[in-house]
């Protein structure tokens, strides 16, 4: 696949001689390292030092225990710790159990009931084209982003109605980019006359090997095929988008197709032990057709994107690089929890910019498959399961939404997606994430 190149963040990482992203003697045998500690004298009410998994399902847990005084909360990769944000209240008791749990506990203005009724009034009147908000919980503000094609009235429009959320509720950025999904025409796996990037290998309900991709890519062929011109070798059963997602299940036409659940990282691939929910501020990494491997950090979650075909609700908002092509391709953490499938953005990966995955917890759930084939064992498949239906939990967990500055998406080619990721063999399984960028910078 002569088309892809190794993004400039990418090369930068592996300046200095050291490996990018990871050859087996980098990147994996780091990723089980546990991250806890701290010394073991420290105060109860000190914050602990988490993992960024660890850190999404104790702020879940604290949602529920703060109830109305919680006002979201993200992960300090720097510190690793947890941050939780609380409105003052009556209840210093609960705010006191949360410091023992091990977050950091700050007061905010704003809580989560307010942040999600700006969201709601947003929504209502001014879905624009153009235009995405998310709960920052940094900022404890509604971060709006409009893209250069929002002008004259309709950003009118967009200013009048922060304005109304009162003062201090929002903040409104201009983009230099234009939101659109990344679908583009070219070589790769295709659909329609378009490609788009494999995300997950899955199991479907009924036990049939299948995979999980963009729902734009979903809606434009209905077959897909691992090389231009060639039989196709998978079917979409569903696919959503626009509206509550951007997903699409295909299965395989050959049954007995093996579908590892696994990210083809082209010199190696990393196996994926099962789905997990998102947290601001944590690490992750993007597999695509086009670009190969890339890396960023969560921004926000629960995202609202106005893209031209419609808007598209509950997206993870990343400031990973991604282009046209890379579509439906594989968000990831390094020790291999499957998080999202790429959507969309406005940047590129010579410029930078911003992405949107779906959150592969609320696909899995909502097309009823678990992470893992036959090869990928038991153990995996039931973990994915297990956290899709934890998903609602984590909606609590990263109530966010930095939006980012974007770039220029560049040209988002041919409508349409096709599939994505690496190549297979005469209805094998593709590999998780794409085709052949390698790990070594």
């Amino acid at each position: 696949m002569s088309h892809k190149r190794i993004p400039k963040r990418r090369a930068a990482i592996a300046a200095g001689g050291v490996v990018a992203l990871g050859a087996a003697a980098v990147l994996l045998p780091n990723a089980n390292a546990s991250q806890d500690g701290g010394s073991s004298d420290r105060t109860a009410a000190a914050p602990r030092t988490l993992k960024a998994a660890d850190a999404s399902d104790l702020a879940a847990r604290l949602a529920g225990l703060l109830g109305d005084t919680f006002a979201g909360s993200y992960y300090d990769s720097g510190a690793q710790q947890l941050v939780v944000n609380v409105v003052p209240g009556d209840d210093g008791q609960v705010v006191e159990q949360a410091e023992k749990a091990g977050a950091e506990v700050r007061e905010v203005d704003h809580s989560m009931g307010e942040l999600r009724s700006g969201a709601e009034t947003l929504k209502s009147e001014a879905s624009i084209p153009g235009t995405s908000w998310a709960i920052d919980p940094r900022t404890n503000k509604i971060l709006v982003t409009a893209d250069r094609t929002v002008t004259g009235e309709r950003w009118d429009r967009l200013e009048s109605t922060v304005e109304g959320l009162g003062s201090g509720m929002a903040t409104v950025r201009k983009s230099a980019g234009t939101f659109k999904t990344f679908a583009s025409g070219g070589d790769a796996i295709f659909g329609g006359g378009a490609r788009c990037s494999l995300g997950f290998n899955v199991t479907a309900g009924d036990g049939s090997p299948a995979f999980l991709t963009a729902g734009h890519c979903g809606v434009a062929a209905d077959q897909w095929s691992d090389a231009q011109g060639g039989r196709p070798v998978a079917t979409v059963d569903q696919a959503v988008f626009p509206g509550e997602g951007d997903f699409a299940l295909v299965r395989y036409d050959d049954p007995a197709t093996e579908a590892p659940s696994e990210v083809n990282l082209g010199d190696q691939t990393l196996p994926i032990s099962g789905a997990a929910e998102a947290t601001v501020g944590q690490e992750v990494f993007r597999m695509g057709s086009t670009t190969g491997l890339a890396d960023g950090q969560v921004l926000g979650l629960d995202a609202t994107v106005n893209y031209p075909e419609g808007t598209v609700t509950g997206l993870i908002q990343t400031d990973v690089c991604a282009e046209p092509g890379d579509s439906g391709g594989s968000l990831f953490t390094r020790d291999g929890l499957a998080i999202g499938l790429t959507s969309g953005g406005s940047g590129d990966c010579t410029v930078g910019g911003e992405t949107f995955f779906q959150p592969v917890t609320t696909a899995l759930e909502a097309v009823g498959a678990t992470l893992g084939g036959e090869d990928a064992g038991a153990g995996a498949g039931n973990e994915g399961a297990g956290d899709a239906g934890g998903a609602g939990d984590a909606g609590g967990a990263g109530d966010a939404g930095d939006a980012g500055d974007a770039g220029d998406a560049g040209d988002a080619g041919d409508a349409g997606d096709g599939s994505g990721a690496g190549e297979a063999g005469d209805g094998a399984a593709v590999g998780g994430g794409a085709g052949d960028a390698g790990l070594t910078g």
